[in-house]
């Protein structure tokens, strides 16, 4: 049988046979195929569409509208479009372009440095943890925020929302090691899915500082102070910022008195904690719904209503731990020199479960912006991890407050990309010179921007202006001949030729 035969028997023996017959014989003139024009077209398709048009197409019996044995002349398939992703990073989170990272890069180092000054360790945590690590007791707002699920291995996991349960964990694991007092200090990244408003998302970075082995009122009065200096390290003053001081035992002090269960303590501090964000008359219904009778609800905000230190003391007298703790660091705040930064607020409790005794929040005096940071003593926190209870007081501070009030108060310093020299071959046979020049200058401590191709000065000057470079290093043939290299000085202008060696 001929090979024509073949392929009128097979057509689709045929579409393969072709190429190999049609145009290498002789006795065959060549022929055009004509592509049906549906599946001619400027746009490209996909799988789906080709699958739908080929679908309309042909009848239930296999066979096209025209006749013919469908699939003998089909295309190949088109690949599928890329489809182009969302550039914005998830909402809530940042991206950290040169620009804002050196931003953050300069509060990191301040945040670093006050916790070097006032003898600090630094540690840190993973940033995935344990879910049961961060759920305490029901009621906390934290708990709704977690950013959690189920690893492969089956096991419940979140993203850390603070780091003050990692230290617990960490104290926990070291235990007898470790020697009293610890004084810690982290700079951690922490998720909540909350709402967002203005200095507020759903992660930041957070710096805690940490004392544990201390019950003495000493302590907070030191954590204060590291703030403070921090403040004026940046330029923020008391008339810019204070804190607002009580303690939980304020408010144990007055249950006590309505024969409140101790197991309500935390709940009703939950609420309270709510107190300047939702109607004061939702917070009755709340604080009558743990169980709370009218009088004691009525008595209780009477005294978070106090400003005064002087007047807490006339209604619970002045023998309570909770009024004598508040007067000590009230009096250590003068020797700290910060007694201006600090006023008593009986409505201060803080929203987590675990604080015992004093707490304090910094806050914008102008009343823009939400709590800057806050802090407090966690006498039992390690017990509800399985451990043994140590004394211990800390604050946490987030990174994204803090900028939104230097933006306010126009205090954001100007941080440009700043390097010492620009190194340029003249020539491209002299790029490996550059390079050895730049070697000996990194090995000296000097930042160098090493210009790896070939551009011409024009674009070298400019770009030695983008980043403020303070010395331009020329490697030109003429210069190098003689074992030396071309410097100019580009905030005055001077320049002159140095041997290699000498350059400093």
């Amino acid at each position: 049988m001929s090979p024509l035969s073949s392929s009128l028997l097979n057509p689709r023996l045929s579409f393969s046979l072709k190429p190999l017959f049609l145009f290498s014989q002789s006795s065959f003139a060549p022929r055009k195929f004509q592509i049906p024009r549906q599946f001619v077209s400027a746009k490209r398709k996909t799988f789906s569409d080709l699958a739908s048009e080929q679908s309309s197409a042909t009848d239930n019996g296999g066979r096209s509208g025209r006749g013919g044995r469908s699939g003998a002349l089909s295309p190949s398939p088109v690949v599928e479009e890329v489809q182009r992703i969302d550039v914005n990073p998830p909402k809530g989170t940042r991206d950290f372009p040169p620009e804002d990272m050196r931003l953050r890069t300069w509060l990191f180092n301040h945040f670093r440095e006050v916790s070097r000054l006032f003898g600090f360790e630094e540690v840190d945590y993973p940033v995935l943890e344990s879910e049961a690590l961060f759920i305490r007791k029901a009621g906390e707002e934290i708990r709704d925020q977690l950013y959690c699920f189920e690893d492969r291995g089956n096991r419940r996991v979140a993203l850390r929302p603070e780091l003050t349960p990692s230290l617990a964990r960490l104290v926990i694991q070291k235990g007898k090691s470790l020697s009293l007092p610890l004084k810690w200090f982290a700079i951690g990244q922490c998720w909540r899915y909350e709402r967002m408003t203005r200095g507020r998302r759903r992660e930041h970075y957070q710096w805690n500082m940490d004392i544990l082995g201390l019950p003495e009122v000493t302590a907070e009065a030191e954590l204060i102070s590291s703030i403070v200096a921090f403040f004026k390290r940046i330029g923020i003053t008391e008339s810019d910022v204070g804190f607002k001081v009580s303690s939980r035992k304020v408010l144990q002090e007055v249950l006590r008195c309505y024969s409140v269960p101790e197991n309500l303590f935390g709940k009703v501090c939950i609420i309270i904690d709510k107190i300047e964000k939702i109607p004061i008359d939702e917070i009755k219904r709340e604080l009558n719904a743990t169980g709370l009778s009218e009088e004691a609800i009525e008595e209780l905000l009477q005294v978070l209503s106090i400003k005064s230190l002087t007047k807490l003391e006339e209604i619970l007298g002045g023998a309570g731990e909770a009024v004598a703790d508040l007067k000590e660091l009230f009096s250590l705040s003068e020797k700290f020199g910060y007694s201006e930064w600090i006023q008593f607020d009986a409505s201060v409790v803080r929203g987590l479960a675990y604080y015992t005794g004093i707490v304090f929040e910094g806050f914008d005096r102008q009343g823009k912006l939400r709590a800057i940071c806050g802090g407090g003593r966690y006498d039992r926190l390690l017990s509800t991890f399985g451990g043994d209870d140590v004394p211990a007081c800390g604050f946490g501070f987030g990174d994204a407050v803090i900028v939104e009030l230097l933006k306010e108060k126009g205090l954001l310093p100007e941080l440009n990309l700043e390097v010492d020299n620009i190194v340029c071959a003249l020539d491209y046979d002299l790029q490996g010179v550059a390079a050895e020049v730049a070697t000996k200058l990194r090995e000296k401590g000097q930042s160098v921007d090493l210009v790896l191709e070939s551009k011409p000065l024009k674009w070298v000057f400019k770009r030695a202006a983008r980043t403020n470079a303070q010395r331009l290093v020329l490697v030109g043939n003429t210069e190098w001949q003689k074992g030396m290299v071309g410097v100019k000085i580009l905030s005055s202008g001077e320049q002159y030729e140095i041997k290699l060696d000498e350059l400093e």
